[in-house]
């Protein structure tokens, strides 16, 4: 997997890597060992026990070997070791990632592979392990001496063992504190598998807890004047509250939403014409109803955290919306679907997978949406996969809905997700023409090819349906955003910008160009503001974290900031900047405050409510 490694990585990081990773590793070598130390204790004082340790090291040999294979094919699809992505598919429908693992990764055949190979690795260390170990030299020693040594080296192997090579927290090494190098890459493999694991869990926990915000009531009221400008002393409501600076355009019969599965931004960007897989949006972009910003970030690394944050309008913030019974109780003072029925919309989800995903079907109508709709009120002959109907279907399905009531609706489609399985052939993919476009290095690739053939699909069922309904009703408004990036790109190694960032397209009838200034930047929190200064009266009343693409000029996420100029992570702000435009940074006080700004009155609002109140925080 070397190709995922970063031009300026030499053979010094590379060793770098492989000595932090023993180091580290040593915390899990020393936990596996005490685990078959304790083993070897009870089948001793237990006789019956004859095989215990022998099944206990088939497991943890099986554990090891299992982890290993399956951290190739993880760190391809994710680019990171094992994360919180394991947990988050705790919440996904079972059966449908068991076939996508049984389908994509040949899970049968590698699972078969890992037991075969766990069991003559288990007979081999078995085999060594009951021979008598003869050490001469430490038979002279008297028994004093023997005792010694003993404690000696318990001590040295059980301190560096716990302290991850070192022989305190300050000099060791752990999953916080193992980025020493300037590789991505070579950054996530220092930790073995185990750690990774560890890792994951450990943020999850912090998810769960929402420790990892550790703002005070005051530092929340602080940062809600400093976002808005506003006293509204201890009442978000207050803070949140804009006034519609009156409608842009004629006010629309039909609203669509389009939220398109890894619909990143990089295969709309002139370098990758060739590959003609975004001709449709692209074409669109082009049109004079038509505004279009790459500057824009997706909430989280995966779909639900488009989900959480388009239907509620809070940002990323280490809440798990979906499953809050806060989330479930009532809509959120900001939540999207109640604004849109004041300005006179029957609102609508739309879901192309089974209404039991992320628990989707209750949280969005617990959020105030009058209908929800998914795999079951589509086409019972649509093809697709365990996620999901193919997206044609599912647009098929929203055109046939729509009458003369003027409607708000979220469309979430599937197809671009593994285990891409659209029958592209007969959709008319070229995949000469894709194959022939791609470096020499990539063209015999046929995985890659089969994922760019299917965000080729996702492009043109969204072309077909906005031309279809913009013909049936053409004053209808359409706004194209993609849920996440980085899922696959050509490079192996590829920018910030073109791993992390998604398109925001807006078209319909009274668009013009000229309505969104050129250093526009934003993230998913901007998208509903942006329609509701686009089609409100003069001072309609509404509550948003974010603000309308028309003046928003920085964009934040779960681990990024953007702006039209450069890029960045949330940990380093200005210090590792990446420019894609001029060399122009944010303030950096601005920009902390505007990040911690926008995540912590998310993270209170979506938990606590309206009111900032320190004794909350005590319940």
């Amino acid at each position: 997997m070397n190709e995922y490694m970063s031009n300026g990585s030499d053979f010094n990081s590379i060793i770098t890597a492989i000595f932090g990773g023993a180091k580290l590793s040593l915390q899990t070598a020393g936990g596996l060992s005490l685990f078959m130390f304790i083993s070897i204790i009870i089948e001793s004082v237990f006789k019956r026990l004859k095989y215990f340790r022998y099944i206990c090291s088939f497991i943890v040999i099986f554990l090891t070997t299992l982890l290993f294979i399956a951290r190739f094919p993880f760190y391809q699809q994710f680019h990171s070791g094992f994360n919180q992505m394991l947990f988050t598919a705790l919440h996904e429908d079972i059966y449908a990632l068991f076939m996508s693992l049984v389908v994509e990764f040949q899970l049968p055949l590698k699972l078969a592979f890992v037991i075969l190979l766990s069991l003559a690795i288990t007979v081999v260390f078995n085999k060594y392990f009951s021979h008598k170990l003869n050490f001469k030299l430490l038979n002279r020693l008297s028994f004093n001496m023997k005792t010694i040594c003993l404690i000696l080296c318990t001590y040295i192997i059980g301190t560096l063992s716990l302290y991850g090579g070192g022989w305190s927290w300050r000099t060791g090494v752990n999953w916080e504190n193992a980025g020493i190098t300037n590789d991505t890459f070579l950054n996530e493999i220092i930790l073995d598998d185990y750690q990774a694991i560890y890792r994951a869990y450990a943020n999850q926990m912090r998810m769960e807890a929402c420790n990892g915000l550790s703002f005070t009531a005051q530092d929340v009221t602080n940062l809600a004047h400093a976002l808005t400008g506003k006293d509204g002393q201890n009442d978000l409501s207050i803070y949140l509250s804009k006034q519609a600076q009156g409608n842009k355009i004629e006010k629309p019969k039909h609203i669509f939403v389009i939220v398109s599965e890894s619909y990143a931004n990089w295969p709309l960007l002139d370098k990758y014409s060739d590959l003609h897989i975004a001709d449709n949006m692209k074409n669109i972009t082009k049109q004079d109803d038509t505004i279009y910003t790459s500057h824009m970030l997706p909430s989280g690394s995966s779909t639900v955290g488009a989900l959480m944050t388009m239907v509620t309008g809070l940002a990323n913030s280490n809440l798990y919306l979906t499953t809050m019974p806060e989330a479930l109780e009532k809509p959120y003072l900001t939540a999207t679907a109640p604004q849109l029925k004041k300005l006179g919309y029957e609102t609508n989800f739309w879901y192309s997978g089974p209404a039991t995903w992320e628990n989707i079907q209750e949280f969005c109508l617990a959020q105030g949406f009058d209908n929800f709709y998914s795999r079951g009120n589509i086409d019972e002959n649509a093809s697709g996969s365990v996620w999901g109907a193919d997206d044609e279907y599912l647009y098929q399905a929203v055109l046939d809905n729509i009458d003369d009531t003027p409607s708000f609706s979220i469309i979430l489609n599937t197809s671009n997700h593994s285990p891409f399985n659209v029958d592209l052939n007969s959709k008319g993919f070229n995949s000469e023409s894709v194959k022939n476009a791609l470096p020499a290095n990539e063209q015999n690739n046929q995985d890659l090819i089969k994922e760019l053939g299917h965000f080729w699909y996702a492009d043109r069922a969204a072309g077909e349906f906005i031309a279809k309904v913009k013909e049936k009703y053409p004053d209808s408004l359409f706004i194209f955003i993609g849920d996440h990036a980085d899922r696959y790109n050509i490079d192996k190694v590829p920018s910030m910008y073109e791993r992390y960032t998604v398109p925001f397209i807006v078209t319909g009838k009274g668009i013009d160009k000229s309505m969104l200034p050129q250093d526009s930047a934003g993230s998913h929190i901007d998208v509903i503001p942006t329609i509701i200064e686009l089609i409100a009266p003069k001072d309609f009343t509404y509550y948003s974290v974010g603000k309308s693409m028309f003046e928003n000029k920085l964009g934040e996420n779960y681990g990024f900031w953007i702006t039209s100029n450069a890029i960045g992570n949330t940990d380093d702000l200005i210090n590792k900047p990446e420019f894609f435009n001029e060399q122009i940074l944010p303030n950096a006080n601005q920009l902390e405050t505007y990040i911690n700004s926008v995540r912590a009155i998310s993270w209170w609002l979506g938990k606590y409510g309206t009111i900032i109140d320190s004794k909350l925080l005590q319940q």
